[in-house]
């Protein structure tokens, strides 16, 4: 079982913590960032620059708990500090995207373009000649979520690769038909 409620979460230079009942509060140089505790079985406190995340008792839904709400507080002083980051990479011939405004318009192999509204809080880019996407903000869960939309739209096909993948992902491609002899 993972021990990682346990952790104490040192709070960078420039970051402010503030814990108002069940409502810990993180601000830094890239935002603000809130949490609310949906449980009195764990309790956050604020020393010296080192975040304590405690539990009231040794059930497993209060274990589940202490980890989930230390890694929730953790994700949002990383994120005020330093961001996040999802790399996708378009892969197939005529393939295009670029960024209008705040709007993400994608050209991958439909009859018309795909429109996808840029959530606020986000900001994307993109990089090399139209084949990257970067996804970046301070809130994790909102990166990722925005990131699995965009590969939702047209995955990754394993016979030539044509899609869109993360970055750090790979694609195990078949073996195609062979003609009869």
């Amino acid at each position: 079982m993972s021990r990682i409620g346990y952790k104490p979460i040192t709070v960078p230079k420039g970051v402010k913590v503030a814990v108002q009942g069940n409502k810990v509060n993180v601000e830094g140089p890239k935002g603000k960032l809130a949490q609310e505790l949906a449980t009195s079985l764990v309790t956050v406190s604020v020393k010296d620059d080192v975040i304590v995340v405690d539990r009231a008792n040794d059930e497993n839904q209060t274990k589940a708990f202490h980890g989930l709400y230390r890694k929730l507080i953790d994700n949002m002083v990383v994120g005020v500090s330093e961001g996040f980051k999802k790399a996708l990479v378009i892969n197939g011939v005529g393939y295009k995207v670029e960024v209008q405004g705040k709007l993400l318009v994608l050209s991958i192999g439909f009859s018309s373009d795909v429109f996808v509204g840029i959530p606020d809080g986000l900001t994307v880019t993109v990089e090399g000649n139209n084949q990257k996407i970067v996804v970046s903000g301070i809130d994790r869960q909102l990166v990722g979520q925005f990131a699995s939309e965009i590969r939702s739209l047209r995955k990754p096909e394993p016979y030539k690769g044509k899609g869109i993948r993360y970055e750090t992902e790979t694609i195990r491609k078949k073996v195609g038909k062979t003609g009869v002899k």
